[in-house]
């Protein structure tokens, strides 16, 4: 068994915080939420990363980020543009957008040659998680199916007070398994609980104590390819209806390898509350959480001084 590999999805930072440079520290040394990520796979024991980025983002993204880790992990780079599409295809007139998380996943297809993990940049995911997703990868295997895993949280534990927040809600198993997964793009809190809508109008609760995702998967490089087989499918459609805005969700793929018994994913319950600068109104919330964290002990006052 390869050791397994950290996907880190990081194409969106420059554009979610009005350029790279303007991502806020939320440690008292200057740390900022991908820190404490590595910092955990690290210690799970994750030892290759590839940071999956834009063109425009990767002089400043190695400034801030990637020179620093490069020092105590191996480092690779992809790069998700919104050009890169499958022979035949070309970028719709006026489309800026990426094409997702599932195009990004594909973007590092040339990289990956192992098991390995995925997570967003600006998600901080708790210590545990990646323990448990390193634990999976390194003791499964594909067999007649594609096993594959995620680390799921409560819907609760992962709102923000601020805005909206896209999650994929599953429905698993008594024996733990995902069932199924739809993206919801925009979730708020709303009347004492949580409520979804598609078009800004009507709204649906979601059940108090749903598991969501947060793109915290560990795959085997089996997903790769069925990515790539149904991508132009997805553009197809994509380009007759909505050729400016659709995604390509990786959850949705996911969902279609399950219902069509192809794959299994072992759903590994964290009880972690998720933090994240989703808005910059959240960023006291994180400090504080972080502030708490070391005082309890949970982080070094110096992040990386024993990787030094």
């Amino acid at each position: 068994m390869k050791e397994p590999i950290l996907v880190v999805m990081a194409a969106g930072m420059g554009s979610r915080y009005g350029g790279l440079k303007q991502i806020d520290p939320v440690g008292a040394n200057g740390e900022i939420i991908i820190d404490f990520s590595l910092f955990d796979a690290m210690n799970a024991g994750f030892k290759k990363v590839i940071f999956l980025i834009k063109k425009s983002i990767e002089e400043d993204f190695k400034e801030i980020i990637g020179d620093r880790i490069s020092k105590i992990m191996e480092v690779g780079y992809a790069y998700q543009e919104v050009d890169a599409l499958p022979a035949g295809y070309t970028v719709p007139d006026g489309r800026e957008k990426p094409w997702g998380t599932g195009h990004a996943i594909l973007c590092c297809k040339e990289l990956i040659d192992a098991p390995f993990a995925v997570i967003n940049a600006d998600d901080y995911y708790g210590k545990d998680a990646f323990k448990l997703i390193y634990d999976f990868l390194l003791h499964s295997e594909d067999d007649a199916l594609y096993r594959y895993a995620m680390v799921g949280y409560i819907l609760e534990n992962t709102l923000t007070d601020h805005g909206h927040v896209a999650r994929g809600v599953c429905v698993t198993t008594a024996d733990g398994y995902l069932d199924t997964i739809h993206e919801r793009t925009h979730i708020e809190k709303r009347g004492g609980g949580a409520q979804y809508t598609e078009d800004g109008t009507h709204w649906v609760t979601i059940p108090e104590g749903s598991t969501v995702s947060m793109n915290l998967w560990g795959f085997s490089p089996s997903i790769l390819n069925a990515l790539a087989d149904e991508f132009p499918v997805f553009l197809d459609q994509a380009i007759a209806e909505n050729p400016l805005k659709a995604e390509y969700f990786l959850p949705t793929m996911v969902d279609h390898l399950v219902e069509g018994g192809k794959a299994t994913v072992k759903v590994l319950q964290s009880p972690d509350r998720w933090y994240g600068v989703t808005y910059r109104e959240d960023k006291p919330v994180v400090v504080e959480a972080i502030k708490r964290m070391r005082e309890n002990g949970i982080y070094p006052d110096k992040l990386w001084r024993e990787f030094a």
